[in-house]
């Protein structure tokens, strides 16, 4: 199969299922991800030598590719793990967990980084830390504690990487920049339809639907 068929396959799982992992956690069927519906019959090995299964890298690649196609959003969120929506159930999502209407208290360092994305979307993980002073082994927890509930709550999604150090970066945008259509659409979906909306696209019990269901309450 080539690659831009692959891609296709994968961006038509994220639009049916509404929302998948790249890789899947410890080889479970659930959380649902984009490895188990290329090859639901294949466990996922993470070696990368020479007798590695080159499908995993191959799907990192086309993770970046999607990242940037604007035809699904791309964000760390379950669990910290890479994640792809589709666009309605993203605006759900951002309507639910009240992101765009102003109903999430943020850190004051989720804030201060929040504000450093306003003004310059994407920034690399490098650039951001430069920004805001954050370099550093020293300051790596703040950084982490702080960028947490930006990704929780959607705040931001990733586009893309950046090869500004010894490893690709990944490029970080503030969602009200470069998603701006969903997140005005999302101001407009009240909370108790956006629920409803995502029990019965993703189902009640479904892992993420339940992740979602404790940030709002937390």
């Amino acid at each position: 199969m080539s690659s831009q068929k692959k891609k296709s396959r994968m961006i038509a799982a994220i639009n049916e299922r509404g929302c998948l992992l790249v890789y899947p956690l410890e080889n479970r069927k659930e959380p649902a991800s984009l490895w188990t519906e290329l090859y639901p019959r294949t466990k996922m090995r993470w070696e990368w030598d020479q007798e590695g299964d080159n499908r995993v890298a191959e799907m990192w690649v086309m993770r970046e590719e999607l990242s940037r196609s604007e035809e699904v959003i791309y964000a760390k969120w379950f669990r910290n793990r890479a994640t792809f929506f589709s666009k309605e159930v993203f605006v759900h999502l951002l309507a639910w967990l009240g992101s765009s209407q102003g109903q999430v208290d943020l850190p004051r360092s989720s804030q201060e980084a929040l504000d450093s994305f306003l003004l310059d979307s994407p920034q690399s993980t490098k650039i951001i830390k430069e920004n805001l002073g954050w370099q550093g082994k020293m300051m790596e927890s703040h950084y982490n504690r702080a960028m947490k509930p930006l990704w929780n709550y959607l705040f931001l999604v990733g586009y893309g990487e950046v090869q500004d150090s010894s490893f690709p970066s990944l490029n970080m945008a503030a969602t009200q920049n470069l998603f701006e259509d969903l997140w005005l659409e999302s101001q407009g979906i009240t909370a108790t339809a956006a629920e409803e909306f995502l029990r019965k696209k993703l189902g009640p019990d479904n892992l993420f639907f339940k992740y979602a269901q404790k940030l709002v309450k937390a």
